[in-house]
């Protein structure tokens, strides 16, 4: 039996189990061992377990890398993931002392770039590209503006939660803007709207409280995971929204459970940049 090089990552509190497949091209993992690796209280991931499962191959195309596959709790495979290709992007900078590179991952090309400074270690800055923001690029079930979309809960003449804004950062995402996360539910609603009939993917769903024209505190439900203490994709997802219903500016800290992610979406480009925090907790073989 062989061995390969195992890592435990987070960004920002977000838990990564990675497999570095690159020498060996023929891994391949089902639904079921996913499951098992993740799982909180697993004997590969203890007792926090994973919120995705990440293997690093070598590239696809030739403009890449390296090429990042995501699986999540669930165990099925999922095209971004922001956090994660902050520490992918981390972890090959490392290992090949450059302070550049470019991932290849199913939602596209992401380059990323050393960000860290005396003050803070370990950042990654990625380069997520543009939102998508058209109803079918979502996707949404039916056609509709995507700056407010027609979700609520709670009595028809005075909703809990409405309007949310829907954005795509190579995963769908489904933003409420909201006063109070105790009245608000994120662990009760996430999952009802998750699987609502207008998103045929499902939906990641984001509970998002604007403090500022320049800083939002951000909770998110993650298909196929639940609550998470960060989103990076979210985090993007939530200062689109925002700028889109003129609720902040196009440069806000965000704030998660996990830690704070610097999202910029460049009026020059249209670009969504992240910026944030990489953490290496264990690395070895498996």
């Amino acid at each position: 039996m062989r061995s390969m090089r195992f890592l435990i990552m987070n960004g920002a509190g977000n838990r990564f189990a990675v497999f570095d497949a690159r020498s060996q091209p023929s891994f391949v993992i089902s639904e079921e061992k996913v499951k098992v690796i993740c799982k909180p209280g697993s004997a590969v991931m203890g007792e926090k377990g994973a919120d995705q499962l990440i293997i690093i191959r070598d590239p696809k195309s030739s403009g890449a890398d390296a090429f990042m596959e995501i699986w999540n709790q669930q165990g099925f495979e999922v095209d971004a993931c922001g956090n994660a290709t902050r520490c992918a992007g981390w972890l090959f900078m490392r290992d090949n002392d450059v302070d550049s590179m470019v991932l290849e991952t199913n939602a596209g090309l992401l380059l990323c770039a050393d960000a860290s400074s005396a003050a803070s270690k370990n950042q990654v800055a990625v380069d997520m590209g543009p939102p998508k923001l058209d109803w079918a690029q979502i996707p949404l079930k039916e056609p509709m503006h995507t700056h407010h979309v027609d979700v609520k809960l709670g009595p028809i003449d005075n909703p809990v939660l409405h309007n949310p804004g829907a954005v795509n950062m190579g995963n769908p995402h489904c933003v409420f803007f909201v006063e109070d996360f105790e009245q608000a539910k994120p662990d009760k609603v996430g999952p009802m709207i998750e699987y609502h009939p207008l998103f045929p993917e499902q939906v990641n769903v984001g509970f998002a409280k604007v403090e500022a024209k320049d800083k939002i505190r951000l909770k998110v439900w993650e298909r196929g995971v639940g609550m998470t203490l960060a989103c990076g994709t979210g985090a993007c997802a939530a200062v689109v929204a925002a700028v889109r219903q003129k609720r902040t500016e196009r440069k806000v800290e965000v704030e998660v459970d996990g830690g704070t992610l610097f999202i910029e979406w460049r009026e020059s480009d249209d670009h969504v940049i992240m910026t944030g925090p990489v953490e290496l907790e264990s690395e070895g073989t498996i």
